[in-house]
């Protein structure tokens, strides 16, 4: 089977930052305004934080090039899910913002597209905080 153009002779790293910024403008496209990107901290990671409407987003891109072990979604298990949440307190705290707006966790899950590019699946509101 022969990769998409994107995807040919492409280190790993390329991908996932392709993926990723596909993601971004998806999400742009739909109304979201980026705030930031790749936020760290000792926590974690969030792939992107954005505004839609009044709710702070906080997005995970899960980037699959193939289906065998399921999805990019699927694998936003119960150990990712804490360490997003853990990592979006220290945000919300840092940046001042604790019980300021709503905030939600999405999950944007990507897969080449049998022409070129991303196939793109957003899961708004993919999991909540206990």
């Amino acid at each position: 089977m022969d990769m998409p153009g994107l995807f040919r002779k492409r280190s790993r790293a390329e991908v996932g930052k392709a993926a990723e910024q596909a993601a971004n403008n998806f999400l742009e496209a739909h109304g979201c305004i980026t705030i930031e990107r790749n936020y760290h901290c000792r926590m974690g990671e969030i792939d992107l934080v954005m505004r839609h409407g009044e709710t702070l987003v906080f997005v995970e891109v899960r980037y699959r090039q193939r289906s065998e072990y399921g999805s990019g979604a699927e694998s936003v298990g119960p150990r990712k899910q804490g360490r997003l949440i853990r990592t979006a307190q220290h945000y919300l705290q840092t940046r001042g913002l604790t019980d300021r707006c709503p905030v939600r966790f999405d999950v944007v899950a990507l897969r080449p597209n049998p022409g070129d590019g991303f196939a793109i699946d957003w899961i708004p509101n993919a999991f909540e905080t206990l």
